[in-house]
């Protein structure tokens, strides 16, 4: 089988060894080896990306404009084939993959326009005759580990903006999915990108992330995953002889409220999307439903019925709503939630079995608790699975405060027909996002992204505000 190689300094190169990528739907099926990168492979791309930087920094700005575009072209002409390669190594619904795969195509696009929109500033010095002008620009070198959840979502989200600003990239993704990165490395190779502009280094954390973290040549790190690296990452950026910027995506836990006045059919179906759909791999996952009493009892009911209609099967069968869990890893994880789950005193009134299908994967049946309190690990602690996790309260006013309960603060909705509880659930939420009558899950991707508290640090992703990590202000004073 052919091993899919690192790319550094605008070459295709290998590596010490090379790792298989497995298909959670079908453990028999390998979806392809990808070369392990190494310390050395590592050091190289930081070197190449070093030697690049002063030329694509001044680089015209349509040049970027076109090979962003040319980037973004390709990604979706050949949407329904990457999708189907992102749905057979990372697990989620092949409808899933191809929107996963749009949206990396629609984020090229709209950061294409944004190379030839960045803007400065002139301003009028309080002294006479001299004139004050304010300009952005790139930061450097920018290193970025991707998670295994959005394995081309994430990646374009961080490296469109990085190129498009004049940065050049060092990616290294998630080990367990690295196909659909490669690709995305493979068009990006072709759409004429200098060589060393780009870099992709495959392989483990625990190798390439730390000399991503300590090398004097990187800038800045964009990091998407755990809280617990996310910190280590922090801690090492600001301790290293050179400082390096930092952003943060970490964790999430959540909250969908549910007031009594909901419309009952949203409600569920805001519920289901949000906690189970991409089988709860999703930080913005409304994984903790808050529930005043007067409606619990008909939504929970309506819940069971409506998750007893989701199909749990091959990622890539027609009729499938929800692929398998990742890895035997994060199935295992899953299950240990549940029993703690039940240990804790809570109901699990439906599902958490695991399933047996016509292939060998790791499906998992979507669990639901309810008599839940605050204090529990399943309401308090992210599970990145479909586990979720009712809470029954009085009214608006204790909902809320249960919903802002959490060291987290990613995402959150609310389901009402009231206007004033909408409006107050807005601006009280303790959310980077909020959500009315929608699943916390779904984003666009010309907005901000992001959260507060234990679950993002640093400038937002997405959007126009991602130039805020991904360029530096520089402010110039001349006589006139």
């Amino acid at each position: 089988m052919t091993v899919h190689q690192n790319f550094i300094g605008g070459a295709w190169t290998p590596a010490g060894n090379a790792a298989p990528n497995i298909n959670p739907s079908d453990v028999s099926d390998v979806v392809g080896e990808y070369a392990r990168a190494g310390r050395a492979e590592a050091e190289a791309a930081i070197a190449a990306a070093k030697a690049a930087f002063p030329a694509w920094a001044r680089s015209n700005p349509h040049e970027r404009y076109e090979i962003l575009m040319r980037v973004s072209t390709e990604i979706l002409a050949r949407k329904e084939e990457l999708g189907r390669l992102l749905a057979r190594e990372e697990g989620k619904t092949l409808a899933d993959g191809i929107g996963e795969v749009t949206r990396a195509g629609q984020i090229f696009g709209y950061f294409a326009g944004e190379a030839v929109r960045l803007a400065g500033e002139k301003f009028a010095s309080t002294r006479p005759g001299i004139e004050v002008d304010v300009t952005r620009e790139p930061v450097g070198i920018v290193a970025m580990i991707t998670p295994w959840n959005f394995p081309i979502a994430i990646p374009a989200w961080k490296i469109a903006p990085a190129l498009a600003y004049g940065n050049c990239v060092v990616i290294k993704p998630a080990d367990l999915v690295p196909g659909s990165a490669w690709a995305l490395a493979d068009i990006i190779a072709r759409a004429g990108i200098p060589n060393g502009v780009f870099n992709l280094v495959m392989g483990r954390g625990s190798e390439i992330g730390e000399v991503l973290l300590s090398h004097d040549d990187v800038a800045a790190i964009s990091f998407t995953g755990s809280v617990g690296t996310g910190r280590k990452i922090a801690q090492a950026a600001v301790t290293a002889p050179v400082m390096k910027k930092v952003q943060l995506e970490m964790g999430g836990k959540s909250p969908l409220v549910i007031l009594d006045d909901a419309d009952l059919a949203v409600a569920v179906e805001c519920a289901a999307n949000g906690a189970f759909y991409q089988t709860g791999q999703r930080c913005t996952a409304g994984t903790r439903l808050v529930v005043t009493e007067g409606i619990h009892d008909r939504f929970v009911e309506g819940l069971v019925e409506r998750m007893k209609q989701l199909v749990v099967d091959d990622a890539l069968k027609p009729g499938t709503n929800i692929g398998p869990v990742v890895d035997q890893s994060q199935l295992d994880q899953d299950l240990r939630y549940i029993a703690i789950g039940q240990k804790e005193g809570a109901k699990l009134v439906w599902g958490g079995e695991r399933l047996n299908r016509d292939k060998q994967g790791f499906y998992l049946q979507p669990a639901l608790f309810t008599e839940c309190t605050p204090d529990m690990q399943i309401v308090r602690e992210e599970i990145f699975g479909p586990v979720a996790a009712v809470l029954r309260v009085k009214d608006y006013d204790e909902a809320l405060a249960v919903a802002n309960d959490s060291v987290f603060g990613l995402s959150s909705g609310i389901c009402t027909t009231s206007l004033k509880h909408a409006t107050h659930f807005k601006r009280n939420s303790d959310a980077g996002m909020v959500n009315v009558n929608l699943p916390t899950a779904g984003v666009d991707y010309h907005v901000p992204f992001g959260g507060r508290k234990g679950s993002s640090y640093g400038p937002r992703e997405q959007g126009h505000y991602a130039v805020e990590f991904y360029t530096t202000v520089k402010t110039s004073y001349t006589l006139a």
